[in-house]
């Protein structure tokens, strides 16, 4: 297996009529079926911010306290969806069972976080909500939550708020380590720094749960429904579908979390945010690992570059990663 000494590799080439046009730098932890750190790409125990890669982790929470959602709901809990009407209507279903409405909401209003489904909302007529933000069923799921225990509802995004704390103590438990610093997150609520090998912890925690555990009904639910965690088009769901078993979430700024069942696990960390860089690398990551290639795999392995409308290029693994592959 693969291992960078560097602070920060590069791990991600994008290439345009066969020259390198810029490249991405970052981190990338693979553990093995052992918990053992399998692969490692740079300073993977520095922390970093996971974002909304810990959304699994927070519904974890939310379950240990009360809140009672199932299926699809639960799963849209741990989303960071695309703003389709289904989660538009997934979210007020969760609100509705606690006798809320969208006026408790107070993530940001916002537009669908995928462009062809703001592009449908558009033309439809609509336009930025509270409901369309791609946290919207996680804050529903936090006031229901709230609501369940008797909690404060207008001050659930506050450091100090009870939920918040239990958020906190639930990811110090699960990653194995004390976050090393808090801010708050786009939509409003706090977010903890760990390390690229805690969120790996973390998640993988999850898919080795006991069955109808917090954590195992979480990863579940999630598996079942991966269009629900994320959106109909998205790499996430695609890569559910292509390897069974496999738990993903993304989180913004370039961050990836996964576990399979046997306790494989990993988490990637892209230094400039890029969103197209991170599913190449969690592929790479796969198969470092020693998940079966796949055609549906394959096809998230790399991601066009287009010329007009010709394909001139491909966002692809740097060396480094490639030399980590059973095939490199």
């Amino acid at each position: 297996m693969g291992e960078s000494v560097e602070a920060n590799p590069v791990l991600i080439e994008v290439v345009r009529s066969g020259f390198v046009e810029s490249r991405h730098r970052g981190a990338a932890v693979g553990l093995g079926a052992d918990g053992g750190a399998a692969v490692r790409f740079g300073a993977v125990e520095e922390p970093i911010f996971p974002r909304s890669a810990v959304k699994p982790i927070q519904a974890v929470a939310m379950l240990r306290h009360g809140l009672e959602l199932a299926d699809e709901l639960l799963a849209l809990a741990a989303a960071s969806h695309s703003g389709e009407d289904f989660h538009v209507e997934g979210t007020e279903k969760i609100l509705a069972g606690a006798g809320l409405s969208a006026r408790a909401l107070r993530c940001p209003a916002s537009w669908p976080l995928e462009q062809p489904v703001m592009v449908e909302v558009a033309r439809s007529g609509g336009a930025r909500s509270r409901l369309r933000m791609n946290c919207s069923g996680k804050h529903a799921a936090m006031l229901a939550t709230c609501a369940v225990n008797g909690w404060p509802l207008d001050s659930y995004r506050d450091f100090d708020h009870p939920l918040q704390r239990a958020v906190r103590d639930t990811l110090a438990e699960l990653a194995g380590e004390t976050p090393a610093a808090a801010g708050v997150d786009g939509c409003g609520v706090p977010t903890f720094a760990i390390s690229l090998s805690g969120l790996a912890r973390a998640v993988r925690a999850l898919t080795l749960a006991p069955p109808g555990s917090p954590e195992r009904r979480v990863a579940d639910a999630m598996r079942a429904h991966p269009e629900w965690t994320s959106g109909i088009r998205r790499p996430e769901r695609r890569l559910m579908q292509a390897v069974p078993g496999l738990l993903v979430k993304c989180g913004a700024e370039g961050v990836d979390a996964f576990a399979l069942p046997d306790g494989r696990a990993g988490a990637v960390k892209i230094d400039d945010g890029a969103a197209r860089a991170r599913t190449p690398v969690t592929v790479a990551l796969l198969r470092a690992l020693g998940v079966a290639d796949s055609p549906r795999l394959r096809e998230l392995a790399t991601a066009p570059v287009h010329g007009g409308e010709e394909t001139v290029g491909q966002v692809r693994p740097a060396p480094a990663l490639w030399a980590a592959l059973p095939c490199g």
